[in-house]
């Protein structure tokens, strides 16, 4: 694919973004809520005007509407975000971001990691995560290891279930049917009074889907899901200013699929039922200047998978504690500080420890310029150890006119099946390396925005299966560092323009140049563009639609577009009806090839919040 330059298309976004309207130009900044707020940029939730990094946030409004929706297809709709699916929900997926893919992207629940130990790659399949019982999504991109660790190569991706809002009693309700006989339903509580949070929540969803491997080609037999989410979530304040808190979920689903070597007119009986569950408990107090935050995790998951009655069992745990201290250095500085362990453990391929140490200092060089420097060094039980850095800085040259620039290296050490695997592994495996560089620039006025960034990103050293020269002879394959360096350079843009009583316009593009020859690297699309319209009639009724489309893509798929549509009424003060149509053009086309989309769809649901 031929190169193309950065500097044209960041240059046309970065006139755009001082060139708007000087009408908002004296408007006063918002005063600043949740929305407002990214949780992850760094060690503590800082205000997104004073953060160098590229991060998007849906809240729970943005994600109405879509309780029986895949969650990957509302964050495809952001900058830099791309999917790998092998068919229907439930499913094999992963999200691919600035077009690494899925294994250098963690995924955080609740404060609790969920990539899977057991796999040959962890990565957290989001195939079967519908949006029900998500209350908000943090993806911060970038090489961030200075703050996550390992496999925080190009971004991190954080969910976060209900939580209380209010005071009081508060029931949550939802349901929703439609097309492949899909039937979502979820209720949720909480509760917050006398320094005391409580939340629950549980849903489940059941379809009978359609043919992973693409109906096209002759395959006609239906792939179903059906999965049961639980979540709670409680926290106190004790009079001597200690909260504590427990937090957990538990999953349980089954789900069919199609393995590569399924043709058409076989059974096509493949599937797998999966268990996990996530316990968090932590505390956070002060002692004297310092505020303290401690957190123990446990995350376990066992898949059962069936290839044509043959059953596969993994079963794997991360078990992590970690403590983290942070104070006032001087005026506009602070300094955040700490250390974590972490011990993943998979059946029958060993297990490893990954001990951290960190520091992380945000300095306001001025009323106008914050710059925050991390520092993170890793040590691994089987390679040794890893230092990885991060330098993020904001100028916000106006009250509505920011701009961004960070830089960071990352890593990724080999999973536990890559290293131990007793016919693939390689017990003297190195650890994966990345740096990156962005630079962003942002324009705000009243609701409205516009932002535009301009990303690098390198990773050599790189893992991967090698055939030892007999491609006909797998007895000698095995996990090896392979030749290769995968670099990516592109730019990403969104913005919003909101007019009138209840009007706005959204728009998303990603270009991604690959310069790489490395297979899986070289699979993401090269162009994105996402466009959005909203509006409120004076009925109370709200409607939506959402353009998709997808082009430059590699291995000989098609360019595709899809648009979607969603209707809101709200038939009581606390009920709303809606009706969501997805690919209304009936669009064929494959996110992973051979692997067949839904087509025209329709669902219709009903919320309650009282």
């Amino acid at each position: 694919m031929t190169p193309r330059p950065l500097v044209p298309t960041l240059t046309a976004a970065l006139f755009l973004t001082t060139a708007l309207s000087a009408s908002g130009q004296d408007a006063p900044r918002d005063a600043i809520v949740l929305d407002d707020i990214t949780l992850t940029a760094n060690r503590e939730p800082v205000e997104l005007s004073r953060s160098g990094s590229s991060v998007s946030v849906l809240t729970e409004n943005d994600l109405q509407g879509r309780a029986g929706q895949p969650l990957s297809r509302s964050l495809t709709r952001l900058p830099g975000v791309t999917l790998r699916q092998q068919g229907p929900l439930g499913t094999t997926g992963f999200l691919e971001v600035r077009g690494a893919p899925g294994r250098y992207v963690p995924v955080v629940i609740d404060g609790i990691e969920v990539s899977d130990a057991t796999a040959p790659t962890p990565a957290y399949d989001i195939g079967g995560q519908i949006t029900a019982g998500i209350g908000r999504v943090e993806l911060l991109r970038g090489a961030q290891s200075a703050l996550y660790g390992s496999r925080a190569i190009a971004g991190v991706l954080t969910l976060e279930s209900l939580r209380p809002t209010e005071d009081g009693l508060r029931h949550h309700f939802g349901i929703e049917a439609g097309s492949y006989d899909t039937l979502t339903a979820s209720y949720g509580a909480t509760l917050r009074r006398d320094g005391t949070d409580l939340a629950f929540q549980v849903s489940h969803v059941r379809t009978d889907g359609f043919s992973a491997l693409d109906e096209n080609n002759g395959n006609f037999e239906e792939d179903g899901y059906e999965a049961t989410r639980l979540s709670f979530y409680s926290a106190h304040r004790l009079d001597n200013g200690v909260t504590i808190g427990f937090n957990g979920f538990w999953e349980d689903s089954t789900a069919d699929f199609d393995d590569f070597s399924d043709v058409a007119g076989t059974p096509g009986d493949d599937y797998s039922e999966n268990e996990s569950y996530g316990l968090r408990g932590f505390a956070r107090f002060s002692t004297g200047a310092v505020d303290h935050d401690i957190a123990l995790t446990r995350y376990r998951i066992s898949r059962d998978s069936y290839y044509n009655g043959f059953p596969v069992s993994y079963a794997g745990t991360r078990t992590r504690l970690s403590w983290q201290g942070a104070a006032d250095l001087a005026p506009g500085v602070r300094a955040v500080f700490g250390a974590d362990t972490e011990k993943e453990k998979a059946e029958g391929n060993g297990d490893a420890r990954l001990t951290g140490v960190f520091v992380e200092t945000t300095t306001a060089l001025s009323d106008d310029m914050d710059i925050t420097t991390s520092l993170r060094r890793d040590d691994h039980s089987r390679f040794g150890g890893f230092t990885s850095g991060r330098v993020a800085a904001v100028y916000r040259a106006d009250n509505d006119l920011l701009f961004r620039g960070a830089l960071g290296n990352g890593f990724r050490a080999p999973s536990l099946y890559q290293l131990f695997d007793p016919f693939y592994g390689t017990a003297t495996l190195e650890p994966e390396e990345s740096r990156t560089y962005e630079l962003g620039v942002e324009k705000q006025w009243g609701d409205s925005h516009l932002r535009a960034t301009a990303f690098w990103l390198k990773t050599d050293n790189l893992i991967g299966f090698d055939d030892n020269g007999t491609p006909s002879d797998w007895n000698d394959d095995l996990y090896n560092q392979v030749p290769g360096i995968a670099r990516r350079r592109g730019v990403e843009i969104d913005g919003r323009y909101a007019f009138g009583a209840g009007h706005a316009l959204t728009a998303s593009y990603s270009f991604i140049d690959n310069q790489t020859d490395v297979p899986d690297w070289a699979r993401a699309p090269e162009r994105v563009l996402n466009l959005g319209a909203e509006t409120t009639f004076a009925t109370g009724t709200t409607a939506g639609i959402d353009l998709q489309h997808v082009a430059g893509r590699a291995a000989g798929l098609d360019d595709f577009t899809t648009v979607d549509l969603l209707v809101s009424h709200s038939v009581r003060g606390n009920a709303t009806a809606y009706l969501r149509l997805e690919n209304v053009l009936d669009e064929d086309y494959q996110w992973v090839s051979g692997y067949g989309t839904a087509g025209r769809a329709v669902y219709a649901g009903l919320r309650a919040s009282f």
